[in-house]
């Protein structure tokens, strides 16, 4: 496996969140490695292949609590080519397999939310059925355990503490309470295939039902009386308002940036998944650096998921989402693959300048988005993130952990392969 000083990774960084990394190699020369991910079962989860890429961005050097704006800690510096895999489309990827090996973890959370959010009150008891019982992958308290799990191997403890647990809880009531609220703003009617909470049971009792997980979350988190932790995920809740106040701040923007728009995914995404992992890994008493290592894979994991996610906006079909199709551009928020595109087509910014006010201009935008690259664009950003966040897996051990957070990877890029 491949590990690399942070200071080397791809042609750009911008300064955002603390590395701590210490350790020191540098990529294969090839174009093409072949690798294999082999859970404990024996059964082969996937290939991927490492191919030469021309740019990458990454964030790199801000502390999850820093009080200096990200503006002031961007720094751009030039760099290297980095390497980035691609999945191969014969090997396709189950979730369920990637978390069997923490599925008995999985549930005990899920019988511990229900009674957690709804137990002080009968409307909230239905929201809550509503909301943990729309689907969903858990996926950010599965990254909890899967770290935890890897990390305390290498701190010797034979189960996982108590605080792993409740991290996990709270991180789940976190990031819904952040999709009922986020429903309400965007006033969609359908969250994975079901009903929203706003649509079924009006807009005040969205808010309040987001409130009160909010609250809740923070009553636990305060409970763990670990100051790093309860620092660390305080700065969530902080990052989710910033990004949104930036994403209302900047519709139908133009001259939105690339590096702006890494900064509004980093808060609306990939902080908290930052701070799963390396809470995860706090609470296992590990060394500084991996703790840090595992912020980072959050991070570069949370920020490929997103680009991931505006990508298939424009690919997918309502049903497949599980909520409207095209919904960002629609209302102004433009992504990765429309920022990639106003780079090379004037004829895209009047259209969305009109704010879509002719009859048909918003599928000749879209078709004007897909003919220059913009979706192609972003998927090479999507897998250059997903590059770094396996880099970060390095200094776990091998084993059926390690196997799932880089089948968690992979899994992402494969949305949209």
């Amino acid at each position: 496996m491949m590990s690399l000083t942070c200071q080397n990774i791809g042609r750009a960084r911008y300064d955002m969140v603390s590395c701590g990394c210490s350790s020191s190699s540098s990529f294969s020369k090839k174009n093409l490695i072949k690798t294999s991910i082999n859970l404990n079962k024996g059964f082969e989860l996937h290939k991927f292949k490492f191919v030469s890429s021309k740019r990458d961005v990454s964030l790199f050097g801000k502390k999850a609590f820093s009080t200096k704006s990200p503006e002031a800690l961007l720094n751009v510096v030039p760099q290297g080519p980095a390497s980035v895999f691609e999945p191969n489309s014969s090997d396709r990827i189950l979730v369920s397999s990637l978390l069997e090996v923490v599925a008995e973890d999985l549930l005990t959370l899920n019988k511990n939310l229900q009674s957690i959010v709804g137990a002080e009150n009968p409307v909230l008891m239905s929201a809550a059925e509503q909301i943990f019982g729309a689907g969903g992958k858990r996926m950010r308290p599965a990254l909890v355990f899967l770290v935890a799990r890897a990390t305390a191997q290498i701190a010797e403890l034979k189960e996982l503490t108590s605080e792993h647990r409740r991290l996990a809880e709270i991180i789940e009531m976190i990031h819904t309470a952040s999709l009922i609220h986020d429903d309400v703003l965007d006033d969609s009617d359908m969250r994975r295939g079901k009903d929203t909470i706003h649509q079924l049971y009006g807009t005040r009792v969205a808010i309040l039902a987001g409130d009160f997980m909010f609250a809740q979350s923070s009553w636990y988190l305060a409970n763990l009386e670990n100051i790093e932790v309860i620092k660390l995920i305080s700065q969530v809740i902080k990052d989710f308002a910033s990004g949104e106040i930036r994403q209302a701040s900047s519709l139908f923007d133009c001259d939105v940036t690339l590096e702006e728009y890494l900064i509004k995914s980093y808060f609306k995404t990939a902080s908290l998944i930052a701070a799963s992992t390396k809470g995860a890994a706090i609470f296992s008493g590990v060394e500084r650096n991996i703790c840090e290592q595992m912020y980072e894979y959050g991070k570069n994991l949370g920020l490929s998921f997103q680009v991931v996610d505006d990508i298939l906006d424009f690919t997918q079909s309502a049903e497949q989402l599980g909520k409207p199709a095209g919904l960002d551009l629609a209302k102004g928020n433009l992504t990765a693959p429309v920022i990639f595109a106003l780079e090379r087509e004037p004829k895209l910014r009047e259209i969305i300048d009109s704010e879509f006010s002719e009859d048909g201009s918003f599928n000749k935008a879209v078709e004007l988005i897909i003919k220059c690259e913009g979706i192609k664009r972003a998927q090479e950003l999507a897998k250059e993130k997903a590059n770094l966040a396996i880099q970060n897996l390095q200094c776990l051990p091998l084993g059926e952990f390690r196997s799932s957070l880089e089948g968690m990877v992979m899994y992402n890029l494969e949305r949209i392969d």
